[in-house]
């Protein structure tokens, strides 16, 4: 879809800045999983080791354990140096960077400029060589949904502006959640049987 206006390219240039960040989000969980995965392993096979030099066990599965958990652990490595995640993660940080610097000059233009449109269109090709068909058709379909409620929940927030401007009453009990309604601590009991009675001071100042 070709972009003529200088709110598309505004508009197009977050989605896809927005669809990079999600992607290296997503990366870097994964990587952490896998990792977490390995030292976990490992730590197992440490104590494997330590408990049958301590308890002296010659049994053959305890000698296999350690040798499977330990292959399993080289594996789970070369796994991910095979699918590359940290040159990954740079890449759609270097391209998410781009689009941010483009989206802030576009953010400084009145209008879509030659010089403008040059910059949007390197952006566009950094994103579609960094990411595969496949990712930018679902990392972009969640950043356009993020966008859509973020402004979606700034319309409310200032439509409720709009009313307390104009001394319209509003209340937000329907839309609290449970953590934010629920009450911070045990009501006070200003009765004479509690443990230790409140002073005929503290109740007057209650």
């Amino acid at each position: 879809m070709i972009k003529d206006n200088i709110e598309e390219v505004r508009a197009d240039l977050k989605s896809k800045r927005d669809a990079l960040l999600i992607g290296h989000q997503q990366l870097k969980r994964d990587s952490d999983d896998w990792n977490k995965a390995v030292i976990v392993i490992s730590l197992v096979t440490g104590l494997l080791e330590s408990i049958k030099m301590k308890l002296q066990l010659t049994s053959n599965v305890w000698s296999l354990m350690p040798i499977l958990l330990s292959s399993i652990t080289a594996t789970m490595a070369s796994l991910i140096k095979f699918r590359n995640f940290n040159q990954r993660m740079e890449i759609y940080l270097q391209s998410a960077s781009l689009l941010t610097n483009t989206l802030l000059k576009a953010r400084n233009h009145q209008e879509l400029d030659d010089e403008l449109k040059n910059e949007y269109n390197q952006a566009l090709e950094k994103i579609e060589t960094a990411l595969y068909p496949s990712e930018r058709k679902i990392f972009i379909r969640i950043s356009q949904r993020n966008l859509v409620d973020i402004m979606a929940q700034e319309q409310k927030y200032y439509d409720k502006i709009e009313k307390v401007n104009n001394n319209i009453i509003i209340t937000s009990s329907s839309e609290s959640t449970p953590s934010e309604t629920k009450s911070d601590g045990p009501d006070l009991d200003a009765s004479n049987h509690r443990t230790n009675p409140l002073r005929n001071d503290e109740i007057e100042a209650l």
